[in-house]
């Protein structure tokens, strides 16, 4: 019996990988024969550098760049077994976790250091990236990573605005003159599973603001501010990005991004593509996926949604396995062979997350106990 194991982290408590290990040694344990592929996987937020790197017997550089708040921190980018591809995961740069819940100010925040990793990896001669930006603590619309790649920002008297949101309002002149001629031929995809525009009551500020730190007030600053840089850029550069979807993921990262070239996917399918998982379904019998909390949410282009879709389409049977199941977890019947939750009986959320892979296990076990059988 083959088996493939495609998961997505269970955030706070598992990564992907583990989840992956965790559901191959149930497995293995039950069925010792049985031929067990993990691919671990990602949608562009935490757990993407790992998922590439660990898939594909990648790489990791290690970097020192800014950090959310603008000081020096110990990073990394991934360098796929091609040795072409660099994967730059926005969340260890410029991250919420990495920032203290009485510390979060999304107009100090700044994506600086993800510029900075660019530039490191295209002084190492890479022309080809992929960029996840999911889990960030920004809202400054790119404009750190665009200062840190050579493009202008400057204030009334000629200075260099502040790298963060709380410089957009300074903004008087832009160049893109300056930025560095090596992206035009550079390949960027971006890895991201929302659909926002930059500005509005689906935008940036109004959809995330406020779990980045943002009061009311500073929600609609922000929206206006974002709207005033942007409509800046696009007079410099003579197009239109604001509207484009997945301009407004990241606090905006993903309009600068467009700005200079960048392709918007799938979070998912960008993981999916670059670690062959449509290949290592072939002949398989059954795939098991999983994720922290599956919902209705989970339809529209999470992890285990695009799992299973492509196992369907390989004529696969998909088995869903997540920690908890939330509200309208019954429209997920129509994609999923079953569906289960890992929680055992009533627990707190400190006991669940604390005892994630002892129960990961037990369910998996029960599961594949029943699948030995068939």
């Amino acid at each position: 019996m083959k088996f493939v194991i495609a998961p997505d982290s269970y955030k706070g408590s598992l990564s992907a990988i583990e989840v992956a290990n965790t559901m191959k040694k149930a497995i293995s344990n039950e069925i010792p024969l049985a031929d067990v592929i993990i691919n671990p996987m990602a949608d562009g937020g935490e757990g993407t550098l790992e998922a590439l790197v660990t898939a594909t017997n990648g790489r990791l550089e290690t970097i020192y760049v800014a950090g959310p708040l603008g000081d020096k921190i110990q990073s990394a980018y991934g360098i796929l077994s091609d040795e072409k591809t660099a994967v730059i995961e926005m969340a260890n740069i410029s991250g919420l976790p990495m920032i203290s819940f009485e510390d979060r100010n999304p107009m100090l925040t700044t994506t600086y250091g993800v510029g900075e990793a660019i530039l490191h990896a295209l002084e190492q001669g890479f022309r080809k990236f992929i960029i996840g930006i999911g889990g960030s603590a920004t809202n400054d619309g790119g404009l750190g990573m665009l200062q840190a790649l050579g493009a202008v920002f400057a204030d009334k008297n000629g200075f260099p605005v502040s790298p963060a949101a709380s410089g957009l309002q300074n903004i008087e002149t832009i160049s893109f003159d300056t930025i560095d001629s090596r992206l035009r031929s550079c390949e960027i995809f971006v890895a991201c599973d929302v659909e926002n525009p930059l500005c509005g009551p689906n935008g940036a500020s109004h959809v995330f603001g406020p779990q980045k730190g943002a009061t009311k007030d500073q929600v609609i600053e922000l929206d206006d501010l974002l709207r005033r840089y942007a409509d800046q850029i696009e007079m410099v550069l003579g197009k239109k990005y604001q509207e484009i979807p997945g301009a407004g993921a990241a606090g905006g990262l993903g309009f600068a991004l467009l700005t200079i070239g960048a392709i918007m996917e799938s979070g998912a399918k960008i993981v999916s593509d670059a670690t062959g998982l449509e290949q290592k379904l072939a002949e398989a019998d059954w795939v098991l996926t999983g994720e922290g909390q599956s919902d209705h949410q989970t339809l529209f282009g999470k992890v285990p949604s695009y799992v299973a879709k492509l196992a369907k389409g390989n004529s696969v049977k998909t088995i869903l396995i997540s920690g908890s199941l939330g509200n309208g977890y019954k429209e997920l019947d129509a994609l999923f062979a079953s569906c289960h939750s890992t929680i055992p009986r009533p627990i707190s959320l400190a006991d669940a997350l604390a005892d994630a892979e002892e129960n990961l296990y037990e369910s998996t076990r029960n599961i594949v106990k029943l699948l030995k059988n068939q």
